[in-house]
């Protein structure tokens, strides 16, 4: 079983995740860029993922919702800077409303996102980059570490099909 890695540089305000994949690039990146396939993996179960828009190109953006299982939903929504196929991306995350509308209550996170050929299939890379070291520490004690870890669990189930 693989094993998501998390390390943070408060200094430079910035989350480091990194994880490896046993399936071929092509099939990862499809994972990561397809909203069919994301709203299979994305959320951490119970919850589930369910894409309202994804225009995955530079100045697209993803608008999606965690529904949990008391049918809460809670808005989420990725703004794409950069795509380079099979490689990377890079966006800017926000919590939101069902419209899209930022809620500034919550930081924004910029992440980088690569994706490479390993010894075991595609290993992705994610650099987060957050306003400030409180912004980070925010994030990080909403359990997004143990809530993304358990996304990458459900990728590996969806791979493996």
């Amino acid at each position: 079983m693989m094993k998501t890695i998390f390390t943070r540089d408060l200094a430079k305000n910035k989350m480091y995740v990194v994880r490896e994949f046993a399936a071929p690039l092509k099939q990862v990146w499809k994972a990561w860029t397809e909203p069919t396939l994301l709203d299979q993996w994305w959320a951490p179960e119970p919850y589930k993922t369910v894409t309202q828009t994804m225009n995955f190109k530079p100045g697209g953006s993803w608008l999606y919702y965690m529904l949990g299982p008391d049918g809460t939903k809670s808005y989420c929504r990725a703004d794409y800077n950069a795509i380079d196929p099979l490689k990377g991306y890079e966006g800017l995350d926000a919590f939101c409303d069902e419209k899209g509308v930022i809620n500034n209550d919550f930081p924004r996170m910029q992440w980088k996102t690569r994706f490479g050929e390993s010894p075991n299939g595609t290993k992705v890379e994610v650099e987060i980059t957050f306003a400030s070291e409180a912004d980070l520490l925010k994030i990080a004690d909403l359990g997004f570490e143990e809530g993304f870890s358990m996304a990458h669990g459900n990728l590996d189930k969806l791979l493996a099909k």
